[in-house]
């Protein structure tokens, strides 16, 4: 029996809603960014080549960005979704069926249709039906630029574990040390590059050896910006394990994937929990940066590059605590050279073959591009459902389909909201908000967060609004809101809110109601 939510969908209607806002903003400066690189790339093909091949892939930029130019001028003016044409690629059919009924009930233009899916295939087709273009990312250059302004939080988290592996026999001897390391790991995963590195970076033999206390008094300081806190729980169903060891990644930003490697690489490392880690890609350039193969398999050849980021920034340079540039990079080296090792023996591994071209229907894969919600995984993706059956934990970055972009209310439990997902695999989901998308908050909280005025769903900003005075000066100049909900085995709900300081809000959810 299919799963149909109590609520709409979210829909540009509401224009005081995320929705309407990507519409009028988002989308249209997303689509000039692209125009802008085709005219760039062309000006670099007419200058540089004068081959019929050349001159072919020139015009048929031109006529791409002829396309863009028009979906901004429909979009703007509330004209019909386009029907998606037969390109040879997944789901075009499905896509266009789903149109047709959106259709019968007006709900078919870019102002009324739910937004999550109105950011559906139809760009892909314009480049997968063309002969030059076909393996032509619009968003590489940008998930790139956004990679490399990362490299001084990259260098210090490759510092970071060239000085856990001296002491890997200190956190070894004491689980509880190592779950201290592991909530920082979670949180550093969530937060991204933008992450307070304030505990994991150039700790000293004494911090290793105080990191239980060091730890632990991080951590409780945070509890003034707590509103509930069950995060040991999540290290808990980790250790239970799966009958391969196995944790999976569902793939979201590239700028992350750094990250979610590092993470990677504790849970492998350090933990006796964890013999490999599948990751999740996207098969098709997707709105706007979620990795694909070509991404994942070109990311450690590029860190294993020492020029591929700039040099460390003054601030890191000159920091006392900063290791000589030389023994930066050796770090970095070091660290993602461990990677390619766990990649050659398998213990890192895509889901699909890497070798896999943009494009290319893979049916262990081609679920996460569909116009679903996760929750019809099982009856959409049957593939992708049997292969997360066998994981200890299913790490989801920053996917809204898990909860569909329904208007479910605030504290709606997690549970309801993934609907027939639960009880598939345990799910840790680690995102952002950046839409008006919410669950697992308390009723009252989420009351007067939305009395405030602020928009904390999207940008999570004003910390009065969860009843804190008191902040510090240190997180006085910006507050976010992160809510971690837990659900375990019996169906309780566990969850928290906390403050951090960052310059996004960010939503981390775990359910492990598995059968």
């Amino acid at each position: 029996m299919a799963f149909n939510p109590p609520y709409a969908p979210y829909d540009p209607t509401d224009k005081s809603g995320f929705s309407y806002e990507t519409v009028v903003k988002r989308w249209p400066i997303i689509l000039t960014g692209i125009i802008d690189h085709l005219y760039s790339v062309n000006h670099e093909l007419s200058t540089g080549s004068s081959t019929p091949d050349a001159q072919e892939k020139i015009e048929e930029a031109k006529a791409v960005i002829g396309k863009l130019g028009a979906l901004k001028y429909h979009m703007g003016r509330d004209h019909a979704l386009e029907k998606i044409p037969e390109d040879g690629e997944s789901h075009a059919d499905i896509y266009n069926t789903a149109l047709d009924g959106l259709e019968k009930n007006g709900k078919n233009t870019w102002f009324t249709a739910p937004w999550l899916f109105a950011e559906y295939r139809l760009l892909r087709s314009y480049f997968s039906t063309t002969k030059h273009w076909k393996q032509f990312d619009p968003f590489y250059k940008q998930k790139l630029d956004t990679f490399k302004k990362s490299g001084d939080a990259c260098y210090q988290l490759a510092t970071t574990f060239t000085e856990f592996e001296s002491e890997k026999d200190v956190l070894a001897s004491d689980l509880e040390k190592l779950k201290v390391v592991f909530g920082e790991m979670v949180q550093m995963c969530l937060w991204g590059n933008a992450t307070d590195l304030s505990l994991l970076t150039h700790l000293s033999h004494d911090d290793i050896q105080k990191l239980q206390t060091v730890g632990k008094d991080a951590q409780a300081a945070r509890k003034e910006y707590l509103l509930r806190d069950d995060g040991d729980k999540a290290w808990e169903a980790l250790k239970k394990g799966g009958d391969e060891g196995r944790v999976d990644f569902v793939l979201d930003n590239g700028e992350c994937l750094f990250t979610d490697f590092v993470f990677a690489d504790f849970l492998v490392t350090y933990t006796p929990y964890v013999k490999k880690v599948v990751f999740h890609p996207k098969m098709i350039p997707w709105f706007v940066s979620d990795v694909t193969p070509p991404d994942f398999a070109a990311t450690v050849p590029a860190l294993l590059d020492p020029s591929f980021f700039p040099d460390p920034s003054p601030a890191l340079a000159s920091s006392s605590s900063a290791p000589a540039l030389p023994r930066l990079k050796e770090n970095l080296k070091k660290m993602v050279t461990r990677w390619q090792s766990y990649m050659d023996s398998g213990v890192f591994a895509l889901s699909v073959s890497p070798d896999r071209k943009l494009g290319e229907g893979d049916e262990k894969a081609d679920f996460w591009t569909g116009p679903w919600p996760y929750w019809e995984m099982k009856a959409k993706g049957q593939d992708v459902w049997e292969l997360l059956k066998g994981s200890a934990l299913v790490i989801f970055k920053g996917d809204l389909k898990l909860t569909g972009d329904i208007r479910w209310p605030a504290h709606t439990s997690f549970e309801e909201a993934i609907g027939p997902l639960v009880g598939s695999f345990p799910i840790l989901s680690l995102r952002t908000n950046k839409a008006d998308v919410v669950v697992g908050v308390d009723e009252e909280v989420a009351r007067r967060l939305d009395e405030s005025g602020e928009k904390w769903r999207v940008n999570g900003k004003g910390s009065r609004a969860i009843g804190h005075s008191h902040l510090s000066s240190r997180t006085m100049y910006i507050v976010t809101l992160v809510l971690l909900f837990l659900q375990v085995v019996g169906g309780s709900s566990l969850g928290f809110f906390r403050t951090t300081p960052t310059n996004c809000s960010g939503l981390s959810i775990f359910s492990d109601v598995s059968s």
